[in-house]
Order: C-alpha cells, then structure tokens, then sequence
C-alpha cells in the first residue's frame, strides 16, 4: 500500500510524542519511588553495577568467565524480582518502573529490526485515510441530532414512515456500537433526502471515535480519484485504501458516470472488501429495479446477495424542515 508523504510525517510525530510521554512519565515514577522506597534505588544500581561486570568479565577473557556470567545473570534474576516485589508492595504494579511504551514490541520507535512495526502501519492507514476523508464534504452528524418527528406517522396498512425510521435508527445506533468482526455489509436504499447520508454519517463519526478506520465519500469522488491515480493525473492509493479500510461507506450510488473503467473499480472494491469479510455501507436513490438496469449482474449479485437491505420510507425531510419552519 502507497501511503503519502503527509501520512509518514504525522506518524513520526506521533510515535515521537508517544516516546517523550513514556520517558516522561518514567522519569516522573523514577523520582517519585526513589522517595517512597530508597531500597528501590540501591538495587537499581546494583543492577546497573551488574552490566558494568558483565561487560569487564567478558573483555578479560577468562577461562571461568561462563561460569561466573551465569552467576552474574542469576544474581541479576533475583535482584529484579525483588525490585518487582518492592513495587507491588509500594504501588501495587509489579512493572511501575518500566517505561510505558504505547507499542511494547517496538518501543514506539515504529521499526522491529529494521521492518516496520504493525502501530506504524496503523497510524500509516489511519492518516491516510484522513487525508481521504478530508475531501469529503459530508458533514457527520451524532445520533442524537436524528428527529424522527420529522417522518410521517401515519400508514395504509403497513409499518407508518417514522416506525421503519426508528426501527433503521436503532439499527444504526446499535451497528455502531457492536461494530467489529463479523459486522455485516448494509445496502442503504430509497428516494432522495429520507436520513440514508445522515445516518451513515453517524456511523462513521461514531466508529472513528471508537478507534475505526472509516472511508466515508461519495462514490463518485472516490471513483474518480481512483481514476486519476490510475492514469498518473495524481499520486496515491485510494483503490488499496477503500479495500482496506476498517468500515468503507459509499456514498449516493448510481450518481458516478456510466463508464467501463467505474464499473470495473466499482467491482473491484465490493468484490475485494467481500472476500476479505470487510463490511461496507452503501447508500443508492436508485430502486431495485433501477439498480438492475443500471448496473451488470456481477454487481447486482454482490450487493443483492452480500448486503442486509435497508429501505427508507418517508418524505423528503427537507421539505418537512421547511414546514417545521412555519
């Protein structure tokens, strides 16, 4: 995966101000324990002395020198797992002296041996994705600003408009709240202006706040970026970047040109993110039967077939608002 230069940039950062937290905070318990436990202190220096034994004992060549290193290192054994014992006993936690690194594998440097550590490409990922979303010109929304009197209560024999609302805001609510593996794919449809963008906005602000790497646009720009990165008109990986987000919402399906080259990203992205059992949420104006003329079977069948469907009832609710207005 291709990652920006303004991606790289804010990960360093970020896996520096993590470095200077933890030293800071091992610093502060440092000083801190020397003034609840001074016993602390002499066996840390004793410790410390250790290496400085280690390191004569092998420069001096010794015929012994194995077997004394292995007294050595046993003596260190034991004076850790008093240190250890100290601090369960002062503070209640056994590794209060080591330094709280965020990454333990990688000591919040970003690299094991060479190779990038997992955090980094984490924070690679997440930054990345941001910079995606960042031309998004979706406003998100929390829950809580969702008004289901805004939908009719009234029905001709069937479930009323603001009934099937509530029953999709709570689907939503709850999807957001248990996201995570095994999270299914939703197929969002129904006329223009019925809560389908509002409600997908809110899951993404709600699954970013929770830690999700959320791609969340309209196909249509999507697909354009993708577009262009592919005949060199612009530099990045959108196409790896959709694949692999945590959560991928597309946005106003069937609103991208009719084009063999969308078409065919369009099926790359739905069919790649099914078999890696990644969930999307796409959102259409389109019917059913206006998805079928539109789009080739191989589509069709993968959202037919791999998305729970979600209708929308109702009015347009900004003509509603309007009447609210008066």
């Amino acid at each position: 995966m291709k990652y920006s230069e303004q991606a790289f940039e804010r990960a360093e950062a970020e896996l520096s101000r993590r470095r200077r937290n933890a030293e800071r905070i091992h610093t502060e318990r440092t000083a801190e324990i020397s003034q609840l436990a001074p016993e602390i202190d002499v066996l840390q220096k004793s410790l410390a002395n250790t290496g400085t034994q280690l390191i004569r004992l092998v420069m001096e060549k010794r015929d012994d020198t194995a077997e004394i290193i292995d007294i050595v290192k046993e003596k260190n054994l034991r004076t850790q797992e008093a240190v250890r014992e100290l601090l369960e006993a002062v503070k209640g936690d056994r590794d209060y002296l080591d330094i709280p690194y965020t990454c333990k594998k990688c000591g919040d440097t970003g690299y094991i041996g060479g190779t990038r550590c997992d955090c980094f490409k984490k924070l690679l990922k997440k930054y990345t994705i941001e910079d995606i979303n960042q031309n998004c010109h979706i406003k998100l929304h929390d829950f809580c600003e969702f008004r289901l009197e805004y939908y009719d209560n009234g029905s001709s024999g069937g479930v009323s408009p603001r009934e099937k609302m509530a029953q999709n805001y709570q689907y939503c609510r709850d999807y957001a709240l248990n996201f995570g593996n095994g999270s299914p794919s939703l197929f969002f449809f129904g006329k223009t202006g019925l809560g389908k963008t509002f409600l997908s906005s809110c899951i993404a602000k709600q699954l970013t706040e929770n830690g999700f790497n959320v791609a969340f646009g309209s196909i249509l720009d999507f697909l354009r970026a993708v577009e262009n990165e592919r005949f060199g008109r612009s530099e990045g990986d959108t196409l790896s970047i959709l694949i692999g987000a945590d959560l991928l919402i597309l946005d106003d399906l069937g609103s991208e040109f009719q084009t063999a080259f969308n078409e065919s990203a369009l099926y790359d992205i739905i069919n790649s993110r099914i078999n890696l059992d990644k969930p999307t949420i796409i959102s259409t104006n389109l019917s059913v039967s206006e998805l079928n003329g539109r789009y080739n079977e191989r589509i069709v069948s993968r959202i037919t077939g791999c998305f729970e469907p979600i209708p929308f009832l109702g009015k347009d609710i900004r003509h509603v608002k309007r009447q609210f207005q008066y």
